[in-house]
């Protein structure tokens, strides 16, 4: 609509109104799509009361402001740079107050702010959604005296289908933002892996992270080991400015992420004494860590002119960017080294064994107590897909995650990396998801990122527990992995035999099929419980005359060996393996994790 003034007449009868008005906002609230749904207003409105502009103006909670989305019969540089504030002109004060407001002689009322030159009779209705009052429609007319109560009553009620609908299509863009974003980090995902040059993959990761975020400058920094600095490596958007192209780790906002390791958001740069002015228009910051493990490598620096510009929402999708950004970059570091290396690649493999070893952890984490748990892993070539992870995401709770990806090998080695540092990203995800990171959520999250990578040949069998000795009780999930063993001594007529048992807990490969999803099994946790994980490379182990391992006989291996250590008794699993397989070579890589709560 572009023309002001429908001449409308009014329904002639008050059945004829309440019809009328029931089809308007039934024919309002159809609409989803929000700039559709703003020209359509003032069509409808049209049809039931007279104006000559017209106007919706929506508040911005953040800024107490509020704006013009959408104008008919307005001057468009005028409406374009018109704000209102709370209590601000007769459209500031019915939204303050939450009323409509009449006003048949605008001049003659001093909370008149012109906005329509030649306007002589006002009307405002405030948008009232669920208590909250999210803007107004305000009518305008040239002729004095063109408003009735009538009229304050027809766009009152309008306005309250319009309240509706405007925030159904707001919550309809707001979830298809997101289902985008979701698509796009999928996208961006893969394209992160198919790049193997670092410099390549640093410039595309700068570029494509604007596709689920519009930053305004951004920055990749990475840690030189030797000098314990950060160096800008990608800037973005950083202006004409000096900005050094080193930062000691600890230093500033971006040294100190990389240090402790977790995400710096400020929403005012010069409250926080941490922040070294370097860009003088810069007034909020966000700084996400790039982990790989439990080892920072570098970090994500975004840098905004607007106060509070981040949220939790950015905070969100960046954390979950810059895990497979680290994996990408340490993928492409690997890829460099060894093509630049091939005369020494005896020397980098056993580097990369190294390296893999150190991926692993070799203690629980720090104050854990009332716990004992003990790891081993033997691949059966010079690098392995196993993996294994302790994590202690909350006070009192721990996470065991066991996991074993098909074939053997760099490959295996690659896509075993990776999968681990989904299930870091994951389970730490809990601080700010709870909800979404229960052990089946993990898992079917992680099914859905490996199904992406398109590797058809690759999957990932994984068990994930969570204990929780706060609350003594322990939730896992598992996708294929062979059966964990728990194993409860019974103290019954003063004796103390062991009693081992498989715990039935089937699932899909992690990548195997789309739209997976896990069963979860919850036990009680009592001092002397053991809990034992053992990947396919134990079961699967064969002799010279190709029988099995077997489950039965490692139940055998547990109850002889549960009143032991937790070291002692994965000791036990691999000795009783390499005594049953004799000179027959392993078929595939052993892991073998045991817990046993001990308080």
């Amino acid at each position: 609509m572009t023309e002001p003034g429908p001449t409308t007449a009014t329904p002639a009868s008050a059945r004829e109104l309440v019809i009328t008005l029931f089809e308007l906002g039934r024919e309002v609230t159809s609409v989803l799509d929000l700039d559709e749904l703003l020209q359509k207003i003032p069509q409808l409105i049209a049809r039931l009361t007279k104006f000559t502009a017209f106007a919706v103006y929506l508040l911005d909670d953040v800024k107490g402001e509020l704006s013009v989305a959408y104008s008919v019969g307005y001057p468009e540089e005028h409406a374009r740079a018109l704000r209102l504030r709370l209590g601000q002109g007769l459209v500031g004060s019915a939204v303050a107050e939450g009323k409509p407001i009449l006003v048949n002689d605008v001049h003659a009322d001093p909370r008149y702010v012109e906005a329509v030159p030649g306007s002589n009779a006002e009307l405002v209705a405030p948008l009232r959604r669920k208590g909250r009052v999210i803007g107004a429609l305000n009518l305008l007319s040239d002729t004095p005296g063109q408003f009735t109560e009538i009229d304050e009553m027809i766009l009152r009620q309008f306005g309250a289908h319009v309240a509706v609908a405007i925030e159904n299509a707001r919550l309809f863009e707001q979830e298809r933002e997101y289902t985008a974003t979701l698509e796009a980090l999928s996208d961006v995902a893969r394209e992160f892996g198919s790049i193997l040059n670092l410099d390549e993959l640093l410039t595309r990761i700068a570029n494509l992270t604007r596709r689920v975020i519009d930053y305004r400058t951004f920055g990749i920094l990475l840690i030189d080991e030797e000098t314990q600095e950060l160096e800008m490596k990608v800037a973005v958007r950083y202006g004409s400015s000096s900005i050094p192209h080193r930062t000691k780790v600890g230093t500033g906002l971006v040294g100190y992420a990389a240090k402790h390791k977790e995400v710096v958001l400020v929403p005012d740069v010069s409250r926080d004494p941490r922040y070294i002015n370097l860009v003088t228009d810069v007034r909020s910051e966000l700084v996400i860590p790039l982990l790989v493990k439990d080892r920072c490598i570098g970090v994500f620096d975004l840098e905004s002119p607007e106060l509070d510009a981040f949220t939790k929402n950015h905070v969100e999708i960046l954390t979950l960017l810059a895990s497979q950004a680290a994996v990408a970059i340490e993928n492409a570091r690997l890829y460099e080294t060894i093509r630049t290396n091939e005369i020494r690649l005896e020397k980098e493999v056993r580097f990369a064994q190294r390296v893999q070893a150190a991926l692993l952890p070799t203690e629980l984490p720090k104050r854990m107590k009332g716990v004992d748990v003990a790891a081993r892993f033997d691949p059966a070539r010079e690098l392995g897909g196993d993996l294994y992870d302790f994590l202690a995401p909350e006070p009192n709770s721990l996470v065991v995650a066991v996991g074993d990806v098909s074939g053997k090998g760099v490959p295996a080695a690659l896509y075993s990396a990776f999968a681990g540092e989904l299930v870091r990203s994951r389970t730490f995800r809990r601080r700010y998801a709870p909800e979404r990171s229960s052990p089946a959520g993990v898992l079917a999250s992680m099914n859905t990122i490996l199904y992406q990578r398109q590797l058809e040949e690759y999957y990932c069998t994984l068990c994930y527990a969570v204990f929780d000795f706060k609350r003594r009780s322990v939730t896992m999930a598992n996708s294929g992995l062979p059966y964990p063993v728990r194993c409860r001594i019974d103290k019954a007529d003063g004796g103390s035999r062991a009693c081992a048992q498989s715990i039935e807990l089937a699932g899909v490969p992690l990548g195997s099929f789309p739209g997976s999803t896990y069963d979860e099994v919850t036990f009680d946790l009592a001092a002397g419980d053991l809990y034992v994980f053992c990947s396919d490379g134990v079961f699967e182990a064969h002799n010279a005359v190709n029988d099995e391992f077997g489950s039965s006989r490692l139940l055998a291996v547990v109850e002889a060996h549960a009143h032991g250590s937790a070291r002692e008794i994965v000791d036990a699993i691999f000795a009783a393996v390499h005594d049953f397989r004799g000179e027959t070579p392993p078929n595939d890589d052993m892991t073998a994790v045991a817990l046993r709560v001990t308080a």
